[in-house]
């Protein structure tokens, strides 16, 4: 929209069915979105207007939530999922608080998609083999791109915790500072616009599928969340002796209860089980410990203001709204039903069947058609038409043969 039409307040439409667009381009029936597939309007959000300092002519990016004609948000806005558990927290008198962890892979551009994706030639003219992770001077040949990555960040109001270079090759995480879950989920899908746009400014790919790398540790979305009373403020995981609450136990509980069952909204794609079916510090269960990275919830180390729970489940290919919105909603499940979790996990363990998850997109497509509980958090609607969408992109995977099918089993009997 021109700048002009926008100061104006002219209200941008939009046709409903776009929000169950799949990734290939196509749409599910209409019935999953009304049949006359008439139009919404998309809502700028005023917090978040932001003049794009990566672009040479003056543009601007507005997050917009997806709204019904009648003034409603519709159902199949993932922001508005995301604001409507935020307003059930609200109703008990409870704000969440939440932080993401998001991992992603710089690399050098794939023109062929045949061929796996290689780290970039740096300014040392090398490109890296895996030796940096952790390492001070790990992103010393992408500084030019990095540079401007917190320039933008600076100018677009995004403040960062930490910034390291993780166990993959050029594989790198930045932690978000928390907060509200919707600005989270906002700053969330910000920056990795931001660092698409950068990258290529600067030659470069940046990649946030969860497992671009055969051998190499997938990226993930941690969700770190905690629960506050409104006024106070008092994190409400613990007691005034510092203990952990029965609030606390219950959240946990109603994770367990909704992990598997939205395992679908957590990991989204294909290649989201490629991460998940070698879990690599990414575990694929709904086990709980006591900072032990192999259990899906693990409660990190820290004092008794910040006990939080964080999802180790989501992949950086989650949509940032949809996944914060599932792990909050079974959350406070847990609390409402006052739903008691299993024994915590230490050390190493085996995954008991009850806390297993699925480890195909069929399977936690077919777990989330089954789910009586997603229905009631998020609506039929919603979970048929995400689901209608997601099955699309399934058979349009299953549409191709792989390079490892004709490399393996061609010359079979």
């Amino acid at each position: 929209m021109t700048a002009e039409g926008f100061l104006e307040g002219r209200r941008l439409q939009m046709a409903r069915g776009v929000l169950l667009q799949c990734i290939m381009g196509g749409y599910p029936p209409a019935r999953f979105y009304g049949s006359d597939d008439g139009d919404l309007a998309l809502v700028p959000d005023p917090a978040h207007i932001h003049p794009l300092p990566w672009s040479k002519q003056p543009r601007a990016f507005a997050i917009c939530d997806a709204d019904e004609l009648t003034g409603e948000s519709s159902r199949l806005s993932t922001r508005g999922q995301l604001k409507a558990v935020i307003a059930r927290y609200a109703a008990r008198g409870l704000a969440p608080v939440v932080a993401t962890e998001l991992e992603f892979f710089v690399f050098a551009p794939n023109t062929d998609p045949t061929q796996p994706f290689q780290p970039p030639v740096g300014l040392d003219g090398r490109r890296e083999d895996g030796q940096s992770a952790f390492s001070v001077s790990s992103n010393n040949g992408l500084r030019p791109f990095f540079g401007e990555v917190y320039e933008c960040m600076a100018a677009l109001g995004l403040p960062r915790d930490t910034f390291m270079h993780e166990m993959g090759v050029s594989q790198f995480e930045i932690n978000l500072l928390h907060g509200d879950p919707l600005l989270l989920a906002d700053q969330t899908f910000l920056f990795k616009h931001l660092l698409k746009e950068v990258a290529l400014k600067h030659g470069l790919t940046v990649v946030c599928m969860a497992k671009p790398l055969a051998h190499t540790p997938g990226s993930s979305m941690h969700i770190h969340q905690s629960v506050v009373e409104i006024g106070s403020g008092r994190n409400v995981f613990s007691d005034e002796a510092g203990q952990p609450t029965a609030m606390f136990r219950h959240f946990i509980g109603g994770q367990q209860a909704g992990m598997a069952d939205f395992t679908a909204l957590f990991a989204p794609n294909v290649n989201s089980y490629q991460r998940l079916c070698h879990p690599y510090a990414s575990p694929n269960n709904a086990c709980w410990s006591h900072d032990n990275r192999a259990a899906g919830l693990r409660i990190p180390a820290s004092s008794p203001v910040a006990r939080r729970v964080e999802n180790r489940l989501p992949g950086a290919d989650a949509n940032p709204y949809l996944a914060i919105a599932a792990s909050l909603a079974a959350g406070l499940h847990g609390i409402e039903h006052e739903l008691e979790p299993s024994e915590a996990i230490q050390g190493e363990f085996v995954v008991p069947d009850n806390l297993s998850l699925p480890c195909t997109l069929h399977a936690a497509l077919e777990r989330l058609k089954r789910s009586q509980l997603a229905k009631e958090l998020f609506g039929k609607e919603f979970i048929e038409g995400y689901i209608a969408s997601k099955t699309m992109e399934l058979t349009s995977f299953f549409d191709e043969i792989t390079p490892w099918e004709r490399r393996v089993l061609a010359a079979q009997a």
